[in-house]
């Protein structure tokens, strides 16, 4: 049997830290149609990690020989799980959407420890890029899931998943059944008797918006709408329009033989069974959730107990109703927030240091005088390999209506570029293998980036606005320009689909190679204006001279006065100058 691999490549190696700084990484957003502006179905994501690189994956749409098989890998030590059969014909993808504006994306909550599946094959990872690779819709990529995991067995840990397509945004949670070894006869081996996964599936209602970040949300759940079993016609379900529930058929028998669950099952809280809250959960994950909620609608204080950890306090709601439609340009500030207006906010503490720095540096819990301390988990942060948000429009053709809005690096300092999801090839400087996390190339993306970044923690309060002036200027480019680009695509797509889709390759390539120069002039900027800690006077982006041409003398701004306060605090007189005298 030939032996084939995936095209989207796995040559960096993801590995997460342990414990809640492995649980505690990534955020998603879904808003559902009839809560953005446009009428458009949206997710977002950012992936968090120490290690990741941030780089745009791309497969073209193949047909696969006969007996074609595909290796899995696990995501988090690139070891090889096992193969399966490939199918005759896979989609095009590029990032985490497809030809077809199927978009995906994920957060790990880990769950109970016992349901990891050490003999599982299909890696958290690779079922979003398979389902990606195998379904026209949402609905279809969710089948999808349920059936790999159910033939070949689970191999992470719990998982929630965001799942859209241009008419309707899903979250599916799902988490391991954990390995139990008997002897098969037949076989004559040792097989794995709860292979598997148990899940559930909930579409967010049209006109809402959902979020997770680490935390199964999933409490409660009708089950009228039917419970599925692999091996029956059930999944036909799935085509039913009213349909708003789907789970596997043993989500609460195997909770109930376990041991973890006694109720009826209209008490049956897939969260609080599969994946039991603790104060590490509410505050490093649930508080992300309650911070986009309170972005979009009213009453949010009622939950603000529970997203700083206090027990027995008002549980989230799954979704909620945004009090104003969303635009993909509202997801991306969202995915820039450091907790600003509340009394958590990141630069205001001692932490945030003389400039305001909303980041701490790992670990995220610490230990002093016997003590354990934390910092706080919030959605912006330094270690995102890449973000995006998977715009899907239903009123367009697929070629022209699915938008990646794509950006590399910390979502603060980044800059999402439109990349259509029918365009033919990724620009060099973004694309997958060029460069990595462990080699420096000056002109990929991801570097650019960082190299701004790097340099906007040093001096973050008195930078971020020249930072955040050419971000804005990109970025509402884009949006401006969306209309236009839509406009002759379409034109093009009437007349010839091919010709349409290098139209939108050659538009995303420009818009990308614009990005990256304009990031590069802004580092020589920002590099020359802040040298040393001091700042250069200009105007309008020319820094000033003398009339003989010589450099005017630098601004010299010192600390603010909380900072000072501090240090004299901490140091007393050993700073003070002698004779000092109050007027």
């Amino acid at each position: 049997m030939r032996r084939t691999f995936i095209p989207i490549g796995f040559s960096l190696v993801l590995i997460f830290l342990t414990g809640w700084q492995q649980l505690s990484a990534c955020t998603n957003y879904l808003v559902s149609k009839g809560a953005s502006v446009d009428g458009s179905a949206m997710v977002s994501y950012a992936a968090d990690s120490h290690i990741r690189y941030g780089e745009l994956y791309f497969s073209a749409a193949h047909d696969w020989p006969q007996g074609s098989m595909l290796t899995i890998y696990d995501r988090g030590t690139a070891k090889p799980l096992g193969q399966i059969p490939q199918v005759a014909h896979t989609y095009q993808t590029l990032g985490f959407m497809n030809e077809f504006q199927v978009s995906m994306c994920e957060t790990t909550f880990g769950g109970r420890n016992e349901l990891t599946d050490s003999t599982g094959v299909m890696d958290y990872a690779y079922l979003m890029f398979v389902a990606l690779q195998r379904s026209k819709t949402a609905r279809e990529a969710i089948r999808v899931i349920a059936e790999l995991v159910e033939n070949y067995g689970y191999a992470s840990s719990g998982e929630s998943f965001s799942v859209g397509d241009p008419n309707e945004v899903w979250i599916m949670e799902i988490v391991g059944k954990g390995t139990k070894m008997e002897f098969d006869k037949r076989t004559k081996k040792y097989v794995n008797i709860n292979k598997g996964a148990v899940w559930v599936a909930v579409r967010i209602p049209d006109g809402y918006v959902s979020a997770h970040a680490n935390h199964a949300r999933i409490t409660g759940f009708p089950q009228s709408d039917g419970k599925v079993s692999i091996n029956s016609k059930q999944f036909d379900m799935l085509n039913q329009k009213e349909l708003h529930f789907i789970y596997a058929h043993d989500v609460i028998d195997f909770a109930r033989a376990n041991g973890w669950f006694n109720g009826s099952n209209e008490e049956f809280s897939f969260s609080d069974v599969y994946a039991p809250l603790s104060f590490d959960a509410a505050r490093f994950c649930e508080l992300r959730v309650w911070s986009m909620f309170n972005h979009v609608t009213d009453g949010m204080e009622d939950y603000w107990k529970y997203a700083v950890g206090e027990q027995n306090s008002k549980r989230l709601p799954l979704f909620v109703k945004p009090k104003r439609k969303l635009s993909p340009q509202d997801l991306m500030s969202f995915k820039r927030d450091y907790l600003q207006g509340t009394e958590l906010d990141m630069s205001k503490d001692a932490g945030a240091g003389p400039f305001g720095l909303p980041y701490r540096w790992r670990p995220l819990t610490w230990k002093f005088d016997g003590k354990e301390y934390f910092h706080e988990r919030v959605t912006a942060t330094q270690q995102t390999g890449f973000s995006f948000v998977a715009q899907m429009r239903s009123w367009l053709p697929d070629a022209v209506g699915g938008i990646f809005w794509f950006g590399v690096d910390d979502a603060g300092t980044t800059v999402y570029v439109p990349f259509y999801s029918s365009i033919k090839a990724v620009p060099q400087n973004w694309s997958e293998g060029y460069g990595d996390i462990l080699t420096y190339k000056h002109d990929a993306a991801f570097w650019v980036f960082n190299r701004v970044a790097h340099f906007a923690y040093l001096f973050y309060n008195r930078l971020m606005p020249d930072l955040q002036k050419v971000q804005s200027e990109l970025e509402n480019k884009f949006k401006e320009n969306t209309a236009a680009v839509d406009e002759a695509a379409l034109k093009l797509w009437h007349s010839n689909p091919e010709l349409a889709k290098d139209f939108l390759t050659d538009y995303s390539a420009s818009m990308a190679g614009l990005t990256l120069e304009k990031w590069s002039k802004l580092y020589e900027f920002l590099l020359v204006k802040y040298l040393d800690g001091n700042v250069k006077q200009e105007e309008n982006g020319s820094f000033k001279r003398n009339q003989w041409g010589y450099p005017a003398s630098p601004e010299f701004p010192g600390y603010e006065d909380s900072y000072k306060k501090m240090v004299i605090d901490e140091t007393g007189k050993k700073f003070e100058m002698p004779n000092n005298k109050k007027e």
